[in-house]
């Protein structure tokens, strides 16, 4: 059985990659953007204070948040199609690439996550991630 089965995503998928006007924000760690299987041409950063985009690729900030945005625009040709590839990504990273101190997973405050959440939906967002 086909993995998007197991999921009941498979119809969904054939059925629509979604729509440009949809604005879905991504809420976690920088993405690499430049990644070759992500659909460049929908994705949107809206910088805060650690940057949209990622400097250190293997950091676990980094990591997660390429993988979700994967998750929701990848090429649907990559080995792991994305779900919606063609609706618009507001990637609004709250997680930093460098941990301080004795940190060993990224984190934000509630108030760093209220003004990434703000921010998504003045910028248009209709899905929060």
């Amino acid at each position: 059985m086909d993995p998007l089965d197991l999921v009941k995503l498979k119809a969904l998928m054939e059925r629509t990659s979604g729509s440009p006007e949809v604005k879905i924000g991504l809420v976690d760690g920088p993405v690499v953007i430049q990644h070759p299987d992500l659909s460049g041409e929908h994705l949107r950063e809206i910088p805060g204070k650690n940057g949209g985009s990622c400097s250190q690729a293997n950091s676990a900030a980094c990591s997660h948040g390429t993988f979700v945005a994967g998750i929701l625009s990848a090429k649907r040709t990559s080995p792991a199609p994305a779900i919606c590839p063609s609706c618009t990504l507001l990637i609004r990273p709250i997680f930093a690439e460098a941990t301080s101190g004795r940190e060993q997973m990224p984190s934000a405050t509630p108030q760093e996550l209220a003004a990434a959440i703000i921010e998504c939906i003045d910028a248009g967002a209709r899905v929060i991630t």
